[in-house]
C-alpha cells in the first residue's frame, strides 16, 4: 500500500512519539517550518566546542527538527576526561558531518589573542595544549598553522575537510590576527549581537528564562546565532531548558535555519586544502 507524503510524515511522528525521550514530543506539536515549506526569515545557528556536556543534546534536537547547524572546533576538555578532537569523539563528529552540518576552525588549543605586536607578530595565550597558559609570540604562519590542524585532525576523524570558516576563541580579533586567518584562506565568523546565547554568562544574573526571551524578541533575518556543547562555569546549563524552546519558537515564527554554507558573507562549497608548510615552533615572549 502506498501513502502520501503527509500521512507517511505523520506515521514517523507517531513513531516518534512512543520512542522518543519527554522532551521531544513538544517539538514535533506543530508543523515545522521544513514541512509547510515556508521560511519568513532564516536564522544560523553555530555551536562552539567546549565541555561537551551538551553535545548529544544539540546532534539529538538538530535531528528532531530535521535542521543544519554550522560548528566550530577546538580541542578542548570534556566531561569525560578526554578531549574534543580526540579519537573517542571520531564517531560524533562523522555523524554530524554525514548528516550534512559545516564546520570550522576554533584553533587546536582555543588559543586567545592578547595584542598585535610591533614587529608584526601576534602575542597569543593558549588555553589547552603544551604552552597552555603560556603567552606566546606567533607570526601569521604560525597562526595559520594552529588553524590548519583543526583541519588536519577533523579529516582523520571524519575523511572530510573543514569548510573554509574561522572563528577566534572569545570572538576577539586584532587587525593582525585577521589578516592572518584570511591569508591562509579562512573567513573569520563572528556572531549577530542577538545571537549571543549568553550561556557563558552567570545564571544567577542572567537566568535561562531571560536568555531565552531576549533571544526570541530580538533575532532577525539573517542574524548568526552562537552556544556552546556545554560550559564549565555557568550552575545552570542554558541547553536543556532553552535550546528546544529556541528553536520550536523560532520556527513558530517562520524561521527557518541554514548553515553558514548558505550565509550570503561566507557562501562556499570549495573546502580548504590542507597547507603543506612547516608549522614552527610557538616563540615564548616572556
Amino acid at each position: 500500500m502506498e501513502y502520501s507524503l503527509p500521512i507517511v510524515r505523520q506515521i514517523c511522528k507517531w513513531t516518534l512519539l512512543a520512542l522518543s525521550p519527554a522532551w521531544l514530543p513538544a517539538a514535533l506539536a506543530a508543523p515545522t517550518n521544513h514541512e509547510t515549506n515556508h521560511c519568513a526569515a532564516t536564522v544560523y545557528l553555530t555551536f562552539d566546542t567546549g565541555s561537551q556536556s551538551q553535545a548529544m543534546l544539540v546532534a539529538q534536537t538538530l535531528r528532531a527538527h530535521q535542521i543544519k547547524a554550522s560548528f566550530f572546533l577546538a580541542n578542548e576538555k570534556t566531561i569525560q576526561g578526554d578531549y574534543s578532537l580526540d579519537p573517542s569523539w571520531g564517531p560524533y563528529w562523522k555523524q554530524l558531518a554525514a548528516e550534512g552540518h559545516a564546520f570550522g576552525t576554533h584553533t587546536f588549543d582555543h588559543v586567545y589573542v592578547v595584542r598585535d605586536l610591533p614587529d608584526g607578530r601576534i602575542l597569543v595565550k593558549p588555553q589547552f595544549g603544551a604552552h597552555a597558559g603560556q603567552e606566546l609570540a606567533w607570526t601569521p604562519q604560525q597562526y595559520c598553522a594552529e588553524l590548519h590542524r583543526v583541519d588536519e585532525r577533523f579529516s582523520q576523524l571524519t575523511g572530510q575537510k573543514l569548510d573554509p570558516l574561522w572563528r577566534a576563541p572569545g570572538g576577539k580579533l586584532t587587525p593582525q590576527l585577521l589578516k592572518a586567518g584570511e591569508s591562509c584562506g579562512y573567513r573569520h565568523v563572528g556572531w549577530s549581537p542577538a545571537g549571543f546565547s549568553g550561556d557563558e554568562l552567570s545564571s544567577e544574573k542572567f537566568s535561562n528564562p531571560v536568555l531565552l526571551k531576549r533571544a526570541l524578541d530580538h533575532l532577525r533575518d539573517g542574524d548568526i546565532f552562537m552556544a556552546h556543547l556545554g560550559i564549565w562555569s555557568r550552575k545552570q546549563a542554558w541547553m536543556p531548558e532553552n535550546l528546544e524552546p529556541l528553536i520550536t519558537g523560532l520556527e513558530r515564527k517562520g524561521f527557518c535555519f541554514a548553515t553558514l554554507r548558505e550565509h550570503p558573507a561566507f557562501k562556499t562549497s570549495v573546502p580548504l586544502q590542507t597547507s603543506t608548510s612547516a608549522r614552527g615552533v610557538p616563540v615564548n615572549s616572556k
